[in-house]
């Protein structure tokens, strides 16, 4: 099964009050659409679930917080709570080179998913998916001693653009982290709301070439402030295991 998405792209991220976040996703209703996975939904958003995996350094962590400008790490995603429902599971590697992001991923079966929990017969894994990013995951694994370490939730409500060039806005919200080596648990372990300041909503603009003038003005009436956001990060240290102040 070979199912391989490369994005490159560049992404600015907000912090904002749920109630701006609302107002500006009325307003951007006028020029782009509900993304069609979240149409699907009652209250026209997803879950979006992401197991991380770093190292007992936490050396993705401190990358992220120290500015490097060439870094990637590898997450499991998924867009259930559940094992058993019919959404999918992918393996993914986000990075950054310099100002573009860059994401692969393949979607995985879901009985392989204890391989990357587990990190054994890793080779299993070789010979099924005949993938890079595949071969990538395990070399980290073996190169950096990469493990599962947290796990981030959360509400997302995706636009994407009516016309033109590639532009999608999304939504996130309810965020909470749990520590935790496993995608999907029996028993659901205690979650941590992220207290995120100065707002309780994040608003990620993803583009590949220019933001159109009409949310240039957008930016420009609510005087929104472009931050270095990371769930990850925010995950972390939230769930108390590292700060952005750790020696």
């Amino acid at each position: 099964m070979i199912n391989n998405n490369i994005f490159l792209r560049y992404e600015f991220k907000y912090f904002m009050s749920s109630k701006i976040s609302q107002e500006i996703f009325r307003q951007s209703l006028n020029f782009m659409n509900i993304d069609n996975f979240a149409l699907k939904n009652k209250n026209q958003e997803y879950l979006v679930r992401s197991l991380y995996f770093d190292n007992n350094d936490y050396s993705n962590f401190f990358e992220k917080v120290d500015g490097i400008k060439i870094r990637k790490k590898f997450r499991l995603r998924s867009y259930d709570k559940n094992l058993n429902s019919k959404s999918p599971v992918f393996l993914e590697m986000k990075g950054r080179s310099h100002d573009r992001i860059i994401k692969k991923r393949i979607m995985i079966d879901k009985t392989d998913i204890k391989y990357f929990e587990s990190l054994k017969n890793l080779n299993e894994l070789s010979k099924k998916y005949n993938s890079d990013l595949i071969k990538d995951f395990i070399y980290d694994v073996k190169r950096k001693n990469i493990k599962p370490k947290i796990m981030i939730d959360y509400n997302r409500r995706p636009l994407i653009n009516k016309f033109g060039l590639y532009f999608r806005l999304t939504f996130d919200s309810d965020i909470v982290s749990t520590k935790t080596e496993y995608l999907f648990e029996n028993k659901e372990k205690f979650k941590f709301p992220l207290e995120y300041k100065p707002g309780n909503s994040i608003l990620e603009v993803k583009f590949e070439r220019s933001i159109p003038a009409w949310f240039h003005r957008i930016i420009q009436s609510y005087n929104l402030n472009r931050r270095s956001i990371s769930k990850f990060v925010l995950g972390v240290c939230n769930c108390k295991i590292r700060s952005e102040t750790s020696d």
